[in-house]
C-alpha cells in the first residue's frame, strides 16, 4: 500500500513539476493549511531521496513531535535512514502574517523562507548536508500539500549551483496523541 502510494505521488509531482507551480495556484485548495495546527502533536513521515538519474538512493522515517513556544512552532524531528542511521533536526517556525513564515534549525544556512496558499506550502532553504564524511551546501525547494484525512504530501528539489541533484518525496500522517515507539523502515 505505501510503495501504490508512492508510486502515485511520485507521478503526480512529476506531472506538476514541470508547471512551474506558484503558490497563487493553490489559493482555493482544500483542506486549509496551518503548519501550526497541522504539525502541532505527533506525525510521521515516510520518504525516498531520488538522484537526478531517477535512483532511489535513500530511504527513511520520520517522527516529529510538534508544539507551540509562544508564536514558534518547534518541530523535532527524529529520522531512521533503512541503512539504520539515524539524524535529528529541530526547526523553529514562527508565522510572520499574510501567509509568509520564516524558520530556523541547526543545519539550516540562515532563514528559510515559506508562503502558504490554501492546502500548500511552498518553503525554500540552504541546508549543509552530510554527504560521505564531507558536508555540501544545497538548496531545498519544498512544496507540501495538505490532503483530506491528516496526509500531506511533500516534494523537494535539492539543488547545488543551480544544478538538480535530486529530489524527496514524503508522506506525512498525523498520529494520535500516544506516539507508538521508534521510527522503523
Amino acid at each position: 500500500m505505501l510503495r501504490r502510494l508512492l508510486f502515485i505521488v511520485i507521478g503526480v509531482f512529476a506531472l506538476v513539476g514541470c508547471s512551474g507551480m506558484q503558490i497563487e495556484d493553490f489559493t482555493r485548495g482544500k483542506p486549509a493549511f496551518k503548519p501550526e495546527e497541522y504539525f502541532n502533536g505527533y506525525s510521521r513521515a515516510w520518504g525516498v531521496f531520488q538522484d537526478r538519474f531517477g535512483t532511489i538512493r535513500r530511504q527513511f522515517v520520520v517522527d516529529i513531535n510538534g508544539s507551540m513556544d509562544g508564536d514558534v512552532l518547534v518541530l523535532a524531528e527524529a529520522f531512521l535512514y533503512a541503512d539504520g542511521e539515524h539524524a535529528t533536526r529541530v526547526w523553529r517556525i514562527r508565522p510572520l502574517g499574510n501567509g509568509e513564515y520564516e524558520g530556523t534549525a541547526g543545519d539550516v544556512v540562515g532563514t528559510a523562507r515559506g508562503r502558504i496558499a490554501g492546502n500548500a506550502m511552498y518553503w525554500a532553504y540552504d541546508l549543509d548536508l552530510p554527504i560521505n564524511g564531507s558536508i555540501w551546501r544545497v538548496h531545498f525547494d519544498d512544496w507540501m500539500l495538505l490532503q483530506d484525512d491528516g496526509v500531506m504530501l511533500n516534494k523537494s528539489t535539492i539543488t547545488k549551483f543551480g544544478i538538480e541533484l535530486g529530489q524527496v518525496f514524503i508522506s506525512f500522517r498525523r498520529l494520535p496523541a500516544n506516539l507508538p515507539g521508534d521510527a522503523g523502515p
